[in-house]
Protein backbone atom coordinates (compact mmCIF):
# COMPACT_ATOMS: atom_id res chain seq x y z
CA UNK A 1 0.00 0.00 0.00
CA UNK A 2 2.92 2.59 0.93
CA UNK A 3 4.74 1.21 -2.20
CA UNK A 4 1.63 2.66 -4.36
CA UNK A 5 2.58 6.29 -2.92
CA UNK A 6 5.97 6.20 -3.38
CA UNK A 7 5.73 4.63 -7.10
CA UNK A 8 2.95 7.14 -7.72
CA UNK A 9 5.34 10.25 -6.31
CA UNK A 10 7.94 8.94 -8.81
CA UNK A 11 5.84 9.09 -11.48
CA UNK A 12 5.07 13.02 -10.79
CA UNK A 13 8.24 13.81 -10.40
CA UNK A 14 8.80 12.29 -13.86
CA UNK A 15 6.70 14.42 -15.19
CA UNK A 16 8.05 17.65 -13.29
CA UNK A 17 11.30 16.92 -14.75
CA UNK A 18 10.16 16.27 -18.19
CA UNK A 19 8.11 19.79 -18.35
CA UNK A 20 11.04 21.12 -17.21
CA UNK A 21 12.93 19.58 -20.33
CA UNK A 22 10.11 20.69 -22.61
CA UNK A 23 10.41 24.42 -21.64
CA UNK A 24 14.10 24.24 -22.02
CA UNK A 25 13.84 23.11 -25.45
CA UNK A 26 11.64 26.33 -26.43
CA UNK A 27 14.77 28.51 -25.02
CA UNK A 28 16.88 29.80 -27.89
CA UNK A 29 20.25 28.98 -27.02
CA UNK A 30 21.90 30.19 -30.55
CA UNK A 31 21.20 26.89 -32.77
CA UNK A 32 18.09 26.19 -34.53
CA UNK A 33 16.19 24.12 -33.37
CA UNK A 34 12.22 23.14 -34.21
CA UNK A 35 10.94 23.24 -30.43
CA UNK A 36 12.13 27.09 -30.57
CA UNK A 37 8.41 27.46 -32.52
CA UNK A 38 6.23 24.81 -30.54
CA UNK A 39 4.45 28.16 -28.06
CA UNK A 40 3.52 29.52 -31.49
CA UNK A 41 -0.04 29.78 -32.58
CA UNK A 42 -0.83 30.48 -35.99
CA UNK A 43 -4.39 31.97 -36.57
CA UNK A 44 -5.53 28.95 -39.04
CA UNK A 45 -8.70 30.04 -40.30
CA UNK A 46 -9.64 31.52 -37.31
CA UNK A 47 -8.55 28.38 -35.02
CA UNK A 48 -5.48 29.28 -33.01
CA UNK A 49 -3.62 26.23 -34.21
CA UNK A 50 0.54 25.03 -33.32
CA UNK A 51 2.87 26.20 -35.98
CA UNK A 52 3.97 22.40 -36.39
CA UNK A 53 0.32 21.60 -37.76
CA UNK A 54 0.71 23.83 -40.30
CA UNK A 55 3.88 23.07 -42.19
CA UNK A 56 7.00 21.00 -41.93
CA UNK A 57 9.65 22.82 -40.25
CA UNK A 58 13.19 22.05 -41.06
CA UNK A 59 16.59 22.66 -39.87
CA UNK A 60 18.87 23.20 -43.20
CA UNK A 61 22.17 24.94 -41.12
CA UNK A 62 22.67 25.31 -37.44
CA UNK A 63 21.59 28.74 -37.37
CA UNK A 64 18.64 28.61 -40.10
CA UNK A 65 14.93 26.97 -39.62
CA UNK A 66 12.81 26.91 -42.49
CA UNK A 67 9.46 26.56 -41.87
CA UNK A 68 7.27 24.84 -45.22
CA UNK A 69 3.43 25.82 -44.96
CA UNK A 70 1.29 23.32 -46.81
CA UNK A 71 -0.94 26.21 -47.29
CA UNK A 72 0.85 29.28 -48.79
CA UNK A 73 -1.90 31.65 -47.82
CA UNK A 74 -1.16 31.15 -44.21
CA UNK A 75 2.48 32.60 -45.03
CA UNK A 76 1.45 36.07 -43.69
CA UNK A 77 -0.22 34.63 -40.72
CA UNK A 78 2.99 32.29 -39.63
CA UNK A 79 4.98 35.08 -40.19
CA UNK A 80 2.59 37.64 -37.87
CA UNK A 81 2.71 35.11 -35.57
CA UNK A 82 6.60 34.56 -35.36
CA UNK A 83 6.70 38.33 -35.05
CA UNK A 84 4.20 38.78 -32.43
CA UNK A 85 6.35 35.69 -30.08
CA UNK A 86 8.69 36.80 -27.66
CA UNK A 87 11.49 35.36 -29.76
CA UNK A 88 13.02 38.10 -30.71
CA UNK A 89 13.60 36.53 -34.38
CA UNK A 90 12.43 37.95 -37.45
CA UNK A 91 10.91 35.63 -40.39
CA UNK A 92 11.91 36.13 -44.32
CA UNK A 93 9.58 34.55 -46.71
CA UNK A 94 9.85 33.86 -50.30
CA UNK A 95 6.50 33.39 -51.46
CA UNK A 96 7.36 29.22 -50.98
CA UNK A 97 9.04 28.97 -47.51
CA UNK A 98 9.72 30.99 -44.64
CA UNK A 99 13.01 31.33 -43.39
CA UNK A 100 14.52 32.01 -39.68
CA UNK A 101 17.72 32.62 -39.07
CA UNK A 102 18.92 32.32 -35.72
CA UNK A 103 21.18 35.25 -34.84
CA UNK A 104 24.41 35.04 -32.33
CA UNK A 105 23.33 35.72 -28.50
CA UNK A 106 25.34 38.30 -27.11
CA UNK A 107 26.91 37.45 -23.75
CA UNK A 108 24.81 40.09 -22.06
CA UNK A 109 21.48 38.12 -23.54
CA UNK A 110 23.20 34.97 -22.68
CA UNK A 111 23.67 36.05 -18.94
CA UNK A 112 20.16 36.85 -19.04
CA UNK A 113 19.11 33.07 -20.65
CA UNK A 114 20.97 31.14 -18.02
CA UNK A 115 19.37 33.48 -14.99
CA UNK A 116 16.43 32.15 -16.72
CA UNK A 117 16.88 28.54 -16.83
CA UNK A 118 18.51 28.64 -13.11
CA UNK A 119 15.01 29.94 -11.98
CA UNK A 120 13.14 27.49 -14.15
CA UNK A 121 15.32 24.83 -12.53
CA UNK A 122 14.58 26.23 -8.73
CA UNK A 123 10.44 25.62 -10.11
CA UNK A 124 11.36 22.10 -10.92
CA UNK A 125 13.25 21.85 -7.55
CA UNK A 126 10.34 22.99 -5.52
CA UNK A 127 7.71 21.14 -7.40
CA UNK A 128 9.54 17.79 -6.87
CA UNK A 129 10.07 19.01 -3.22
CA UNK A 130 6.04 19.61 -2.81
CA UNK A 131 5.74 16.38 -3.88
CA UNK A 132 7.93 14.11 -1.76
CA UNK A 133 6.19 16.91 1.49
CA UNK A 134 2.75 15.46 -0.15
CA UNK A 135 3.86 11.63 -0.51
CA UNK A 136 5.41 12.28 3.38
CA UNK A 137 2.02 13.63 4.60
CA UNK A 138 0.18 10.79 2.97
CA UNK A 139 2.11 8.26 4.58
CA UNK A 140 2.26 9.69 7.79
CA UNK A 141 -1.70 9.80 7.78
CA UNK A 142 -1.77 5.92 7.08
CA UNK A 143 0.58 5.45 9.35
CA UNK A 144 -2.39 7.35 12.09
CA UNK A 145 -4.55 5.30 10.97
CA UNK A 146 -2.43 2.39 12.05
CA UNK A 147 -2.72 1.19 8.71
CA UNK A 148 1.27 0.51 8.46
CA UNK A 149 3.86 0.53 11.59
CA UNK A 150 6.28 3.34 12.46
CA UNK A 151 9.15 0.82 10.93
CA UNK A 152 7.72 0.76 7.64
CA UNK A 153 6.87 4.43 7.59
CA UNK A 154 10.76 5.45 8.20
CA UNK A 155 11.63 2.58 5.72
CA UNK A 156 9.20 4.15 2.76
CA UNK A 157 10.31 7.61 4.21
CA UNK A 158 14.11 6.72 3.56
CA UNK A 159 12.71 5.24 0.15
CA UNK A 160 11.19 8.64 -0.80
CA UNK A 161 14.03 10.47 0.53
CA UNK A 162 16.34 8.46 -2.08
CA UNK A 163 13.91 8.68 -4.95
CA UNK A 164 13.30 12.81 -4.69
CA UNK A 165 17.15 13.16 -4.37
CA UNK A 166 17.52 11.09 -7.33
CA UNK A 167 15.45 13.87 -9.69
CA UNK A 168 16.38 16.74 -7.82
CA UNK A 169 20.61 15.30 -9.49
CA UNK A 170 18.60 15.07 -12.37
CA UNK A 171 17.31 18.66 -12.76
CA UNK A 172 20.50 20.00 -11.38
CA UNK A 173 22.39 18.06 -14.33
CA UNK A 174 19.47 19.06 -16.95
CA UNK A 175 20.13 22.93 -15.83
CA UNK A 176 24.27 22.33 -16.23
CA UNK A 177 23.83 20.93 -19.48
CA UNK A 178 21.20 23.91 -20.60
CA UNK A 179 23.71 26.55 -19.12
CA UNK A 180 26.86 25.05 -20.98
CA UNK A 181 24.87 25.37 -23.93
CA UNK A 182 23.48 28.79 -23.94
CA UNK A 183 27.29 29.73 -23.05
CA UNK A 184 28.66 28.01 -25.87
CA UNK A 185 29.70 30.39 -28.69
Amino acid sequence: MAGEYINDAEQRMQKSVEALKREFASLRAGRANPALLERIQVDYYGTPTPINQVGNIGVPEPRLLVIQPWDRSLIPAIEKAILKSDLGITPASDGNVIRIAIPQLTQERRKELVKVVKKKGEEARVAVRNIRRDTMDRLMGIEKKGDISEDILRREQDELQKVTDNYIKNVDKIVENKEQEIMEV
